[in-house]
């Protein structure tokens, strides 16, 4: 695990948390997807990047 795979993995866990708050807030539904698609872009780039699947 390098440390590029493992920041954006944080930044992906991060996003998600924000998710859950904004979700909780009750705020706009089409910023909710904006930071949906953005966590599950940096989980899905963190986890390709990992260097298991040599």
């Amino acid at each position: 695990m390098n440390g590029i795979s493992t920041l954006l993995i944080v930044v992906g866990l991060f996003l998600v948390g924000g998710i859950y708050s904004f979700i909780k807030q009750k705020m706009p539904k089409g910023l909710i997807v904006l930071l949906s698609i953005g966590a599950a872009m940096c989980l899905a780039a963190g986890v390709v990047r990992l260097e298991v699947w040599n």
